[in-house]
């Protein structure tokens, strides 16, 4: 048994769809969930600037003792994995990668990507998939605004709606096999998507991913067994925010024992 905790980060509330995902699997882990909320959103930034915000929050988690940290954010993973991937004696998993590897072993042929703009440019989705299989094609769309919507939980205004269904209808277009939400707030769009569109054709890597995290450190002999605390949870800025918003993937406003700190990250 392996107690020392797990880290878990993204620029917001998005990553709490995985960290929900991993305490259905792994309910005895102890875990330390990140939530850059200061430099939220992520997807408009250059890759240098992702760098150094990753950095800084991987040099926080390596004070925190932690055994592996999740990149639960599919922006960071496509642009500044492989760069601090072997900087690090903890393990990383990082979403995009595990993801599309598994994806593309189940052998679609056409798959449509739906990510944040610096997702969409760095083509990390496309490229990781046609690593393992050159038979798919896939097709990219940026939703820059999509982030900010499941944040402020603005679904279900008009513009909005206008909006996904605008992305949605390109993508169709396309007539993919399935699609990724390939940002971890867009399932929480999911009731709007499933409007214009089967619910069967989307994709929520959440599920996939700690799927995988589960068997890694199964095999690698690093499971915990005993939970010392409840989850741990630390923003950057505006932990009431967090708190409100927390509700679309994991309920933190009501769960008293779970304590938000603030911590501001250079």
């Amino acid at each position: 048994m392996n107690n020392q905790p797990i880290g878990i980060f993204d620029s917001g509330v998005g990553g709490l769809s995985v960290f929900a995902e991993l305490i259905k699997l792994m309910g005895e882990e102890n875990y330390i969930y990140f939530g850059d909320t200061k430099n939220l959103p992520y997807g408009n930034k250059s890759k240098e600037e992702l760098i150094k915000i990753s950095k800084n929050i991987f040099d926080f988690f390596e004070t925190k003792n932690v055994k592996a940290v999740v990149m639960a954010c599919n922006t960071t993973s496509a642009n500044t994995y492989n760069e601090l991937k072997n900087q690090y004696n903890y393990k990383i998993y990082p979403i995009v990668q595990t993801v599309s590897k598994e994806i593309a072993l189940a052998n679609y042929d056409r798959i449509g990507v739906f990510a944040t703009q610096a997702t969409i440019n760095s083509h990390a989705y496309k490229r990781e998939i046609r690593n393992y299989n050159l038979r798919s094609e896939v097709f990219e769309i940026a939703c820059p605004n999509w982030a900010d919507i499941a944040e402020k939980r603005l679904q279900n205004e008009p513009e909005s709606i206008e909006d996904i269904k605008s992305k949605l209808n390109m993508m169709l277009e396309y007539n993919p096999d399935k699609i990724i939400l390939g940002c971890t707030h867009y399932p929480y769009l999911i009731g709007i998507l499933s409007h214009f569109a089967p619910l069967e054709l989307f994709i929520n890597p959440a599920k996939i991913f700690a799927q995988n995290i589960y068997q890694d450190l199964k095999q690698s002999e690093l499971l915990g067994g005993k939970k010392e605390y409840e989850p741990k949870f630390y923003v950057s800025s505006n932990a009431q925010q967090f708190k409100m918003s927390s509700k679309l993937f994991y309920d933190v406003e009501n769960a008293q024992e779970i304590e938000i700190s603030k911590l501001t990250v250079k």
